[in-house]
């Protein structure tokens, strides 16, 4: 994943070097699919059993894309980090260069805070100047690597709690 992450930096022709990157989606897109799940189950047991699945999966999807639209973001992202800046790329697949670079932070002025959940933890990414925030969710799989960037950027200890970390704390 660094690999194609720093493919897709040097595509666009920002210099700079990626230490971690990690999957993303939107905050919220666990909870939204879940409802849709519910829903589309519901909707579609009227139709038997067949229907019961089928409308679940369309629930699910439904429910994370409009998550991800309502947050302006895409529903799957590479997020990457270098030492001195974050970077933000729509996700295709896992294994191929991403083109869409969906936002750029410098590290300077920014906080960042992390918040565990049961099967995911929320990375937010505050701007200290504007006050703007970016709001993710990795999850605790280990093949995404979201615990990788988060200790990158934050140290141990947030990986490892519940409680919100900031940057200022390590």
């Amino acid at each position: 994943m660094i690999r194609v992450v720093q493919a897709a930096l040097d595509h666009h022709g920002i210099d700079d070097t990626i230490a971690a990157v990690g999957q993303f989606a939107p905050r919220g897109m666990s909870g939204s699919s879940f409802a849709g799940l519910m829903v589309g189950g519901e909707v579609g047991s009227a139709f038997g059993d067949v229907g019961d699945i089928v409308g679940s999966a369309a629930g699910a999807l439904g429910g994370g894309a409009a998550n991800a639209r309502a947050r302006g973001l895409p529903q799957s992202m590479f997020v990457g980090a270098s030492d001195s800046m974050i970077y933000g790329f729509k996700m295709h697949t896992r294994r191929k260069e991403p083109h869409d670079l969906v936002f750029q932070l410098s590290r300077e002025s920014l906080d960042v805070k992390v918040h565990g959940r049961l099967d995911v933890r929320v990375l937010e990414l505050i701007d200290t100047k504007n006050g703007s925030k970016v709001e993710l969710e990795g999850s605790r799989v280990p093949i995404t690597h979201a615990h990788d960037l988060i200790k990158f950027l934050v140290g141990d200890e947030a990986t490892t709690t519940s409680k919100p970390q900031s940057s200022d704390d390590n």
